[in-house]
């Protein structure tokens, strides 16, 4: 194995002492090892691990996403952090090549005295704002993927989340299906052989709606669309079922959300809407908490805006009927990384405070599992099905 001194590392990877010094400080990239001498040495593989800090940094990730990213590298994350970077410059390659027919037929267009259409153009230099947000998509898909392998892998109930939520879905040959917020379309591909009907999957993301396109390739007959569900672009009557599965807690107007659905959904039909209760994951709070009383995971609790105690009162007013549907699960968590990677995935102040000293975090964690088999984590989720 090949051991670099700092300079030497800087060199190596053409930054400066000083770049390598503030990553070690602020616990992004340590030194593999400390020698006799106080010399901090740097391995091959520290070398990797930095251009995927370098990549993610010149993508605009904060220094505190970077850390969540890479605390525990993986072959997963970094294809991910790759996958991403082809994405960049094909649409930039997308953009210039449409930028320059624009350009070309624009000359034509002077040459014959014509008007130009300049809305053509300004759409095509809006590079900026389009990187920003397949850069937030990466970020949400990245921690939503961390956190979906945490109950792939310790779920309790045999029955998969996805596999409860469709054995509720009355889909039949001459459905009219709309989801709400499909994200990658990973509830479609698990129940791919019961789907039935005219499907429509929609997102008010375009890279979600194009990642469910491609995870849902070998798939016919399902249609695909990008737009906000406060306003939903169907004439009233349209559809005999609308799924929003952990969505409605997201939404800027839910009241206007509800509307729009009851206006859209054919009399009698259904809307199926999933969410948490406020006991979901709470070992993971108190876990936090017990290791420092100021990280707070999320900003706000999603089961306060819509969860399973307050949910049915919302939806009667828009509904005849309301029915609660629990799904009965907890976690057994063997391996005290997956709990470190979840916990970096969430939404709040965590790397702050996390970051200062990981190993200290890591050597918590683990005195937390070693006098029990596993770490019990609570699942409170569920449904509720809601008639017109």
């Amino acid at each position: 194995m090949n051991y670099y001194k700092t300079g030497e590392f800087a060199k190596k990877a053409s930054i400066s002492i000083r770049t390598v010094r503030y990553y070690d400080k602020k616990g992004l990239l340590k030194p593999s090892l400390i020698d006799t001498n106080g010399y901090r040495l740097y391995t091959d593989k520290d070398f990797e691990k930095l251009q995927k800090i370098l990549s993610l940094k010149y993508l605009g990730f904060s220094l505190d996403d970077i850390f969540a990213m890479t605390a525990n590298d993986s072959y997963l994350s970094l294809k991910q952090s790759l996958d991403l970077q082809m994405k960049l410059i094909q649409q930039k390659i997308e953009t210039l090549q449409s930028m320059q027919s624009f350009l070309q037929e624009a000359q034509n267009t002077l040459i014959h005295n014509e008007k130009i259409e300049w809305s053509e153009f300004m759409k095509n230099i809006q590079m900026d704002e389009m990187e920003k947000e397949l850069v937030e998509q990466y970020r949400n898909a990245t921690n939503i993927d961390i956190r979906m392998r945490l109950h792939d892998k310790y779920s309790i109930n045999p029955i998969s989340w996805f596999r409860w939520l469709f054995s509720y879905y009355c889909l039949h040959e001459d459905s009219c299906v709309l989801e709400i917020g499909c994200g990658n379309g990973q509830l479609w591909k698990e129940n791919q052989e019961l789907i039935q009907g005219h499907i429509v999957l929609s997102d008010i993301s375009q890279g979600m709606v194009d990642d469910a396109k491609k995870n849902l390739e070998n798939i016919s007959d399902i249609n695909y669309q990008c737009f906000d569900c406060l306003n939903i672009p169907y004439p009233d009557e349209s559809f005999d079922i609308v799924i929003a599965n952990h969505v409605c807690f997201y939404l800027k107007d839910l009241n206007q959300a509800l509307k729009e659905i009851q206006r859209i959904l054919k009399p009698g039909g259904y809307l199926y809407c999933s969410t948490y209760g406020s006991q979901h994951m709470k070992e993971i709070t108190d876990l936090v908490k017990e290791y420092n009383p100021k990280i707070v995971l999320s900003n706000r609790q999603l089961y306060d805006v819509f969860g399973l105690d307050n949910g049915k009162n919302i939806l009667l007013k828009y509904f005849t009927e309301v029915k609660q549907k629990k799904y009965e699960d907890h976690l057994e968590v063997h391996n005290m990384d997956d709990i470190a990677n979840y916990i970096l995935s969430c939404h709040g102040n965590q790397s702050e405070y996390i970051s200062k000293d990981y190993m200290a975090f890591k050597k918590f964690l683990d005195r937390k599992l070693s006098s029990h088999s596993h770490f019990y984590i609570t699942k409170d989720a569920g449904m509720f099905i809601c008639q017109k």
